[in-house]
């Protein structure tokens, strides 16, 4: 099904390709962004703009005005921050004023992206899936937090309001034109030999290819249940892994030393007393350390099954990743 298209956050890595695919699939496109947003990733393409903040109520319903699907791709993913106020801001309270625009202007389908980091861990210790509930958001931190009370409000304006709401857990996505994404400067680096050492080998992180995540948010406007969570990720890879793919893919030698968990976590909290003590925002402290180890790996079958998503194998996206880089930093 096809109609007046809306992406939120579309200068994201994942706005962006949900606003590539839809483009390219002959969609009439709406994007939001701010401003002071990048449109670098779809300046060639036939969307029209709507600029706006998430608490501009005029603007929103605007933009949302005879929308068939809004994909709400806007996220704050800063899980480093000493202050959590603008998580929260933007993660639950600027996507509230989303949700009323999105009733008050009766869209067929509201989209939204979440992420793998809201899915709990499976008791027995298999795969998890979307019958479990996050129960490690206190580990998680502000961020966790306010992604759970993120999809907490979604599902209430399904139960409450009337949303034709769909929920997708997004894995860490990996592939081409990502420009600037912190999990894709790894992968950039590594391919360039630049790294010298990757997280030790027992760590392990949710992944996926970027244009299968993408693909996912349009089967999930056409066939996603309203109220319902999906798991878009494709396989448990360890930073190892990812690290040898990326340094294999761009000739490069990979990184020599594995740091440990226990080192890592070590930094981690050093990393906190020197934020607090310089009063920076630092992205390796106690909370990104926990992140990069303790997600569960999980089972996306129920995406199979309902939406007739079949992911590629995320190695390939690691590998065409490395090589957009590569190409890249010729360009330049």
């Amino acid at each position: 099904m096809s109609g007046l298209q809306l992406v939120m956050g579309a200068s994201g890595f994942v706005g962006s390709h949900v606003t590539r695919q839809l483009a390219e699939r002959g969609d009439e496109v709406r994007v939001w962004i701010r401003r002071t947003s990048s449109t670098k990733a779809f300046d060639e393409l036939p969307v029209r703009r709507h600029y706006g903040d998430l608490t501009d109520d005029d603007a929103l319903r605007e933009a949302m005005r005879g929308v068939d699907t809004v994909h709400y791709c806007v996220v704050d993913a800063r899980a480093w921050l000493r202050d959590p106020a603008p998580l929260f801001a933007t993660n639950v309270e600027g996507l509230r004023h989303a949700l009323d625009a999105a009733v008050e202007e009766k869209v067929r389908r509201f989209v939204f992206c979440s992420t793998v980091g809201t899915i709990g861990r499976d008791p027995a210790g298999g795969p998890a899936n979307e019958d479990h509930p996050n129960t490690w958001a206190h580990l998680g931190g502000p961020y966790i937090r306010a992604r759970v009370e993120a999809e907490q409000l979604v599902l209430r304006y399904c139960r409450e309001r009337g949303l034709p709401g769909v929920i997708m857990n997004v894995g860490t996505t990996y592939g081409p034109d990502d420009h600037g994404t912190p999990h894709g400067r790894m992968v950039a680096e590594a391919a360039r030999g630049r790294m010298p050492f990757y997280f030790g080998s027992s760590t392990s992180i949710e992944v996926v290819d970027i244009r299968d995540a993408a693909r996912a948010f349009l089967l999930a406007a056409d066939s996603g249940r309203v109220g319902e969570r999906y798991i878009i990720s494709e396989r448990y890879m360890t930073w190892k892994d990812l690290a040898f793919t990326a340094a294999e893919a761009g000739g490069a030698k990979p990184p020599r030393v594995g740091v440990p968990l226990p080192v890592m976590k070590a930094f981690g909290r050093f990393s906190d007393v020197a934020g607090r003590v310089l009063r920076r925002d630092l992205p390796m402290n106690t909370v990104s350390v926990r992140l990069a180890y303790y997600m569960p790996p999980l089972d996306h079958g129920k995406a199979t099954r309902e939406l007739g998503w079949h992911p590629s194998p995320t190695p390939d996206a690691v590998r065409d990743a490395a090589k957009y880089y590569l190409a890249q930093g010729q360009a330049g």
